[in-house]
């Protein structure tokens, strides 16, 4: 797969970027909520720019009425501290949360150097006719501090339609146990609904679509080119509603994935499951769903016997009904859904998006770029290059390595491994994660930098199979890659902190040294 980029559009400044992204002319919803008179969002409405929390509620309760369009593009970190509750005739708002509430025709858009709702959930109640696009929500809690949201990174409930939520990156740190619930639930009459090109990733719970037996009225809804990723269940929990599921990647589904249930129904297509357990089947009730199935690779896949209460589909899934989708769409084969969805989904990837031929394009906005060139720069290429238009060096001389003056941290070690080891300048010394997956860290950085070198320990090199370089500071990916290339370059940046994400692996990383430079 190459995405070939042009040059001309090298030069774009940041803010014929902003306006690119705010761009919805080419840009058009898909799937289910295409349907019941499209989604639109805010498209031909006043373009506002915020950086709080509170400035988004300002927006929406300074509008003439509560479904005069907007589009809020929203640059820099969200979080408690800075979101308030504001009052007006055009809104219903709240301090814990981005409130979405009573509202209709609303675009919310991570321009510039990303969006990041740190511990701060957005939730969408009695509304239609909503997009959001490129934000990352991360760490939601519904117990211990601070909470929001009930626990969920984007909650629908109450009278909700017509929603389009595309390339945003949901994650959590734990489960139930740690204070979280869920990523992306629709309860009480959500319908006509899409989740695309996004990542979900670390969760107990993906999400839900009925919040228990008698939520009857929800859906339909359409999942596409998503990436699930250390996820125990529910992807989703699927009650009485119909779902279509296509071309997602789901890397290490802990305990089972898609689970519908009590006349739920879902429609699997061309989907690649790696590392997963009971992927697909109703699951800890009795009530059966149903599933039409077709096209779906199983890779490494555990199936669970038949038994009370756990109806897995596999070992051999085969289709119990039948469902008639009303929309157009392209299905990417699945043997190269894994590497679509790492070069597309989530928050920070321009947008990037399948043509239906296992290759990748952009949208054309009203920048002038178009299919297949990008309006961030860096060209891009497949083998050591970076898949995000961050272009890879081969030089050796790189000048001062900054991560010496610098220390680390990260989300868990192995036994017998250090954190400090990655800034030692000791190329035999290593850090390793727990498992296959984890985030290694440099921080207390004061300096501009633009390129990276992670050097995995001699002997083990080319384990890390999947990574995404984040700015921690804004939760803006930096550059994200298939394997591990000799160095990797961005634009220029200054954040305190630093982390290298370890997506996927053949085996337990050792990470030598994570060095920073700038060139």
């Amino acid at each position: 797969m190459k995405n070939t980029m042009s040059k001309k559009h090298f030069a774009l400044s940041a803010l014929s970027m902003c306006v690119a992204l705010a761009s919805h002319s080419a840009l058009a919803a898909t799937g289910y909520a295409s349907e019941n008179g499209g989604t639109t969002g805010g498209e031909g409405g006043e373009v506002v720019y915020a950086t709080t929390g509170t400035a988004i509620h300002e927006a929406l309760c300074n509008r003439a009425s509560s479904d005069t369009p907007i589009i809020i593009q929203v640059e820099g970190t969200i979080n408690h501290d800075n979101t308030t509750k504001v009052s007006g005739d055009s809104c219903n708002t709240a301090a814990d949360r981005i409130e979405l509430k009573e509202i209709s025709n609303v675009t919310l858009i991570g321009v510039g150097d990303g969006a990041l709702f740190d511990e701060l959930g957005i939730h969408i109640r009695s509304s239609s006719n909503i997009i959001i696009q490129n934000v990352h929500v991360r760490n939601v809690k519904k117990s211990g501090s601070p909470t929001s949201n009930g626990g969920d990174a984007i909650g629908l409930e109450s009278d909700v339609h017509n929603v389009w939520v595309d390339h945003v990156t949901l994650e959590a740190s734990g489960g139930e146990s740690d204070g979280y619930d869920a990523l992306f639930d629709m309860k009480k009459d959500s319908k006509y609904v899409t989740l695309s090109y996004s990542i979900l990733r670390n969760s107990g719970r993906g999400g839900l679509v009925g919040s228990s037996d008698s939520d009857d009225n929800n859906g339909p809804v359409t999942f596409h080119h998503n990436y699930y990723e250390n996820i125990n269940s529910r992807t989703p929990l699927l009650r009485h509603a119909t779902a279509h599921a296509y071309n997602n990647y789901y890397n290490g589904l802990i305990s089972s994935g898609m689970n519908p249930r009590i006349g739920g129904q879902i429609k699997a297509e061309n989907n690649y499951f790696k590392d997963s357990k009971n992927p697909i089947g109703t699951f800890y009730t009795n009530d059966m769903g149903y599933w039409d199935v077709s096209g779906n690779v199983f890779d490494d896949v555990e199936w669970s016997d038949d038994a009370s209460k756990m109806h897995p589909a596999g070992p051999d899934p085969v289709s119990t009904t039948s469902i008639t989708i009303p929309y157009d769409y392209t299905l990417d084969d699945a043997d190269c859904v894994p590497e679509v969805i790492l070069a597309t989904a989530g928050a920070g990837t321009d947008l990037a998006v399948s043509d239906g031929t296992c290759s990748v394009t952009s949208e054309e906005t009203d920048s002038g770029t178009t299919d297949g060139e990008s309006s961030t720069g860096d060209e891009t290429s497949t083998g050591s290059e970076s898949s995000t238009g961050s272009e890879t060096s081969t030089s050796t001389d790189l000048g001062d390595n900054l991560a010496l003056d610098a220390s680390a941290d990260g989300d868990g070690k192995y036994s017998g491994t250090s954190y400090s080891k990655v800034t030692d300048g000791d190329t035999t010394t290593y850090w390793s994660p727990k498992g296959t997956t984890g985030t290694i860290n440099v921080k207390g950085l004061d300096v501009v930098f633009n390129t990276v070198k992670i050097i995995e320990l001699a002997g083990t090199e080319g384990t890390v199979t999947s990574w995404t370089l984040v700015n921690h500071d804004t939760g803006a990916t930096l550059a994200q890659g298939t394997t591990v290339p000799e160095t990797i370059t961005f634009d220029d940046v200054k954040p305190s902190k630093v982390s290298f994400v370890i997506n996927s692996a053949s085996d337990r990383p050792q990470i030598a040294e994570f060095e920073i430079y700038n060139q």
